[in-house]
C-alpha cells in the first residue's frame, strides 16, 4: 500500500483518507480505531453525539501501545452537539471531549448549524476553546455555503473545513467553491453513498479497468478533487481495501463521468434544521 496524501489548510497537514466512526458502539469503535492506525490511517474522526469518544481515545492509545503509531501523526477530530452551542455549553463539551479522548483534539467542529443561539456566540466561543488549548483548530460540519460564509466572516481563526455528505450522487459545485474561496476545505461524510455505490455500474465500470473495487475508486475521486473523506466499517478487510488507493489515478474522463451520477434525490442524511436551505444546486 502507498502512503496517502495530505493537503494543507491554513497550516496544518490534513490527511485525506480518515476512519470515521459514525454509528460504531464503543467495542467496535476501539478495535477498529486501533486496527485502522495499524494499516496506516492518521486521520481519526469522532463527536460527541457518537457517544464513543472514550472509545475512540482507547483505540489510540492501543495503537500507540503497539507501537503502529505516535499521537503527534494522528489528525484526531470531534464535534460539540447542537444542543451546547451557547458559550458555556461549548467551552464544557469542549473540555470533557478532550478529557473523554484522553487526548487534546486537532479539530472541533460546530455538529449542524443552529439558529438559536446567535452563530456570533458559538463562533466565539468555538474559537475561546481554541485559544484555552482544548484543540488546535476549528471548523464546521454540514453548515450550507450562506452559514460558512457568515461563520468565516465571525471567527478570528479560519474554519479550516466544512465536513458535509458528499459522494458521486451528490453535487456539491457551490460547497466546493465556497470553500475554495474561504481558504478552506470540505470533508466527505458517508463518502461511499452508504454502500450504495457497491452496485454502480459506472463505478464498477471503471474500477475493472484499474483493477479496483467500487469503494476504491469512488474515495479515489473524492481524493483527487482536493477532498477529505471519512469511511466508516467494522470489517477490517474493507477498512485495507479503502486505504488501498495511492497507487493509480483516475483520467480527466473518468472523474466526469463519475461526477454525471449526481442526482436532485441524491442526499441520504438530512437533518438540516428548517431555518436554513442547502445550496441550490439544480436550478
Amino acid at each position: 500500500m502507498s502512503a496517502q496524501s495530505a493537503i494543507a489548510v491554513d497550516g496544518h497537514a490534513i490527511p485525506q483518507l480518515g476512519f470515521g466512526t459514525w454509528m460504531l458502539e464503543p467495542e467496535d469503535a476501539r478495535r477498529m480505531v486501533a486496527e485502522a492506525l495499524r494499516i496506516g490511517y492518521r486521520h481519526i474522526d469522532t463527536a460527541w453525539i457518537y457517544k464513543n469518544e472514550a472509545a475512540v481515545g482507547d483505540g489510540i492509545r492501543d495503537a500507540i501501545a503497539a507501537g503502529h503509531v505516535a499521537r503527534e501523526d494522528i489528525w484526531l477530530t470531534t464535534k460539540i452537539w447542537v444542543e451546547h452551542f451557547d458559550r458555556e455549553g461549548l467551552l464544557k463539551q469542549a473540555e470533557e471531549s478532550a478529557a473523554s479522548l484522553g487526548f487534546t483534539p486537532d479539530l472541533l467542529l460546530l455538529h449542524w448549524p443552529k439558529a438559536s443561539p446567535a452563530l456570533k456566540e458559538t463562533i466565539e466561543a468555538l474559537n475561546e476553546a481554541k485559544d484555552k488549548g482544548l484543540t488546535h483548530a476549528i471548523g464546521l460540519s454540514n453548515f450550507p455555503s450562506k452559514e460558512f460564509r457568515e461563520a468565516q466572516a465571525l471567527s478570528k481563526a479560519r474554519l479550516i473545513t466544512n465536513q458535509v455528505e458528499y459522494h458521486p450522487y451528490q453535487k456539491l459545485t457551490t460547497l466546493l467553491e465556497t470553500a475554495r474561496d474561504l481558504g478552506s476545505s470540505i470533508t466527505a461524510w458517508s463518502p461511499l453513498a452508504q454502500g450504495k455505490i457497491a452496485d454502480d455500474p459506472t463505478i464498477n465500470e471503471i474500477g475493472k479497468a484499474h483493477g479496483k473495487s467500487a469503494g476504491q475508486i469512488t474515495l479515489r475521486w473524492l481524493i483527487q478533487q482536493g477532498v477529505i473523506a471519512i469511511p466508516r466499517t467494522t470489517k477490517v478487510s474493507r477498512a485495507q481495501e479503502s486505504f488501498d488507493i495511492f497507487d493509480f489515478e483516475l483520467s480527466a474522463e473518468e472523474m466526469q463521468r463519475i461526477h454525471a451520477l449526481a442526482r436532485p434525490d441524491g442526499r441520504l442524511g438530512d437533518w438540516l434544521d428548517k431555518d436554513f436551505q442547502w445550496d441550490e444546486e439544480w436550478a
